[in-house]
């Protein structure tokens, strides 16, 4: 079972979304009830929403590039470690996760706004569990493993 600490840095995210953690919390639950992977396992992360200005700053201390950018993902655990853990482990933290609000797009359609912002918390989500998409054959899992995850949540 995933369950996502939101936490929310840049008060204008409610301007688009009135309550962050209600709304992930629905979201996760969706995709908790139609993931058939990890029901033993109760797996934590940290979704913090940012502005611009935070996502640069972290991007830069963290990776090295002065530049802001849409989504962050920091996981705690090597893909290869994590499978080992889910293994043995009963609570597995898995990592953080930064949004951007400026870099969501469609801020005046809501229903699309939510919609690309799902993509990206999901994204940031997949990285997490130890997928990347630095050569064409892991983009393409790494892609087919959102498209599975954002149809649980619809």
């Amino acid at each position: 079972m995933i369950k996502i600490n939101v936490i929310t840095n840049n008060i204008r995210w409610t301007n688009f979304i009135k309550n962050p953690t209600n709304y992930i919390s629905r979201r996760v639950k969706k995709l908790n009830s139609k993931n058939k992977n990890n029901k033993k396992n109760e797996i934590f992360c940290t979704l913090l929403l940012s502005g611009s200005q935070k996502i640069k700053s972290l991007n830069k201390k963290f990776r090295r590039k002065n530049r802001t950018t849409d989504v962050l993902s920091f996981p705690f655990h090597s893909a290869k470690k994590l499978t080992k853990i889910l293994k043995k482990e009963k609570e597995i933290y898995l990592g953080d996760i930064i949004i951007n609000l400026d870099q969501v797009g469609y801020k005046k359609n809501l229903k699309l706004f939510k919609s690309q912002f799902d993509k990206l918390w999901v994204h940031g989500l997949v990285h997490l569990f130890g997928y990347d998409h630095k050569n064409k054959e892991d983009f393409k899992e790494m892609s087919s493993e959102e498209k599975k995850y954002l149809k649980y949540i619809k």
